[in-house]
């Protein structure tokens, strides 16, 4: 029973945010609504989070809009084909877990980029502007709105500003007064975009108000279950919907799994990553072939879903099963609904969307993790979420390569057994990791060679690569060379290993040692005998 009072209440806050969705992603609104049936009924009988409430998400409105006005619906139902069959392709390979990896910066940039996008995008209906065709890009927006404000409509932004204050004083307003007025506490549970949604279309509808509504734009709502419909496909044009569709499936396992990760926190239980993904990917498949459009894990959806008692995925599919009981019934009042208070819940949906504290605390972070956000949030939102995705996840690669290669060091050390034999042996201890960015470091060493011995700790080396042990070959022979004995000590299992298979080893075994002590050891008998004396026999490496 709590699952099923969980699904209604979730629907109810679906039913506007997917009809927002769908307008504003440049679709009708039945596109949003069969989306947040098919997929949400899809995602929660087949997904790794039992709470998980799918559908249509404000982060898919750039790209969707984009896609629509540059390839068409027909490609847009195409590129979410393929993102499905990627994502589920991710979940089977066991690659959900990889989606963590992608830095916090990255996020918070195109997530914030984004939110800033759909706000601006809503400041047509919100003014009724009169403009034909909005753009797709962030300065043909700003040109078009400015092209066309002399035709703002006041009752347009009388309802859309009416609706905003209902929704920000209805969040406000209704916890406070839940202690001290009956039955507030119940009435704190209906979202402010129903209270909006339900006091702006009766204000339209009795007062006659000039503004354009979901009737007057697309017709009304069909009251009918969705057709199934197969696209015209040619590989000719999937091979310009991969990049599209490839960032519809990131953008949707990060979404996903983001809003799965919060869920855990609520619950106290772990989802299964992969198999969320393999749903993710099979409600994309579904829902476009059913008239939808790309659908994701939603973090609002499932944090009311979790606070209303939800505890399995009956309350998702409930929430499924009511927005269509809803499409065959209550159709028809839908086309009342003016647009303008559809886009006062999308902006404030942005507004809540954005992480936009991270700003204020941008001084107290690195160099690298502002330039990394400030350059993925400015790329989004004038050129194009995935060049930013793209480029944010190339400099936080370069940032980490260069953090972990400053992490590496040779340090020098002067043991009191060799103090007699300055200039004759050195010892370093390396630490860190000596992988390709890091491989100058023991480079260097060739230009700082002692005139019998070196000795090489790695005991503190926690990986070796091939870029590093090829360095290390190097020194190795430029050490055999200038008739210098090259001692290792504490060569960890995968040092050694790579050192190894890559060929080092034989030029080293010889003075291969187990720890630092026997390494100086014989670094000391070497100094102390005479040029071409042989050194005894070393000790073999631990296994």
């Amino acid at each position: 029973m709590a699952d099923i009072g969980a699904g209604l209440t979730v629907a109810v806050v679906a039913l506007p945010l997917a009809m927002a969705f769908a307008i504003a992603s440049g679709l009708p609104p039945q596109a949003g609504i069969f989306t947040a049936i098919i997929a949400g009924f899809l995602i929660s009988a087949l997904g790794g989070c039992r709470v998980q409430i799918g559908g249509p998400a404000g982060a898919f409105i750039v790209i969707v809009y984009g896609i629509v006005q540059r390839y068409g619906v027909a490609n847009l139902i195409i590129a979410t084909l393929l993102s499905g069959v990627l994502l589920f392709l991710m979940g089977l390979f066991r690659l959900g877990t990889l989606v963590r990896f992608i830095p916090i910066a990255v996020i918070i940039g195109f997530t914030n980029g984004i939110a800033v996008l759909i706000g601006l995008s809503q400041v047509k209906d919100f003014l009724g502007l009169a403009i034909p065709k909005m753009p797709g890009d962030f300065f043909g927006i700003l040109g078009a709105l400015w092209g066309h404000v002399h035709t703002l409509n006041p009752w347009a932004l009388g309802v859309a500003a009416l609706s905003l204050v209902i929704i920000v004083a209805w969040q406000h307003a209704m916890p406070a007064l839940a202690p001290r007025v009956p039955f507030s506490g119940k009435l704190s549970r209906v979202p402010g975009s129903i209270v909006a949604l339900v006091v702006a279309t009766a204000a339209v509808g009795l007062l006659k108000l000039p503004v354009e509504t979901i009737g007057s734009r697309f017709g009304g709502i069909p009251a009918a279950l969705p057709a199934f419909a197969l696209p015209e496909f040619s590989w000719e044009t999937a091979r310009f919907l991969l990049l599209p569709a490839i960032t519809l499936a990131l953008l949707g396992a990060i979404e996903s799994l983001l809003c799965a990760r919060v869920t855990d926190g609520m619950i106290g239980e772990r989802h299964d990553p992969n198999q969320e993904l393999m749903a993710q990917g099979i409600a994309n498949v579904a829902a476009p072939l059913f008239g939808g459009m790309p659908a994701t894990g939603t973090i609002a959806r499932t944090v009311t879903n979790v606070k209303s008692g939800a505890t399995s995925p009956i309350a998702g599919i409930v929430h499924a099963l009511v927005l269509l009981a809803v499409i065959l019934v209550a159709a028809p009042l839908a086309a009342s609904i003016p647009l303008a208070t559809l886009a006062a819940i999308l902006m404030f949906v942005a507004w809540n969307m954005g992480e936009w504290r991270a700003f204020a605390h941008l001084r107290a972070l690195t160099l690298p993790y502002r330039i990394t956000l400030l350059s993925v949030f400015l790329l989004t939102v004038i050129f194009d979420l995935t060049v930013a995705v793209q480029l944010g996840i190339l400099a936080a690669c370069v940032t980490f390569i260069v953090r972990i290669a400053r992490l590496s060091r040779a340090d020098v050390l002067a043991p009191p057994e060799l103090a007699a034999e300055a200039g004759q042996v050195q010892v370093r201890r390396l630490s860190g990791a000596l992988f390709f960015g890091s491989a100058p470091l023991v480079e260097d060493l060739q230009d700082e060679l002692p005139a019998r011995v070196l000795v090489l700790d790695f005991e503190r080396v926690m990986y070796l690569d091939s870029t590093g042990a090829d360095a290390l070959l190097s020194l190795a022979r430029s050490c055999q060379a200038r008739g210098v004995r090259l001692i290792a000590s504490g060569l960890a299992a995968q040092p050694l290993d790579m050192a190894r298979r890559c060929g080092l080893l034989p030029l080293i075994q010889a003075d291969l040692q187990p720890d630092l002590a026997h390494a100086v050891a014989a670094a000391d008998a070497i100094a102390a005998s005479p040029r071409g004396a042989t050194t005894p026999a070393r000790a073999e490496p631990h296994p």
